[in-house]
């Protein structure tokens, strides 16, 4: 399983990135996908989840209704559109899902948004 996230970058506050998840090495459209993120002296948080074929999604309270998760199956990619981005949403964001019974994560991309 491999899990490799890109997107990430330097953003003022209120704008947006969309950040992508690359994965391989299982039958990506079998399973539920997630992001989390940590900020600096943090633990890593929960911030979005998405089920096989995208029908459901979940966010965490600080997240919704400015960001989006998304799939293509056909490309074995997630993604996550930010919007209305603030200055706590500045972490490392992680692609992640559960396989076998074990967690795998991505390497992770830096988001930083600078008031």
């Amino acid at each position: 399983v491999q899990l490799v996230e890109s997107g990430g970058g330097l953003v003022q506050f209120g704008g947006s990135l969309r950040l992508s998840c690359a994965a391989s090495g299982f039958t990506f459209g079998n399973y539920a996908m997630n992001w989390y993120r940590q900020a600096p002296g943090k633990e890593r948080e929960w911030v979005a989840g998405i089920s096989t074929v995208g029908r459901t999604t979940n966010y965490a309270d600080s997240v919704k209704d400015r960001f989006t998760i998304s799939r293509d199956n056909a490309k074995n990619t997630v993604y996550l559109q930010m919007n209305s981005l603030k200055s706590e949403d500045t972490a490392v964001y992680y692609c992640n899902t559960s396989y076998r019974g074990r967690n795998y994560w991505g390497q992770g991309t830096q988001v930083t948004v600078s008031s």
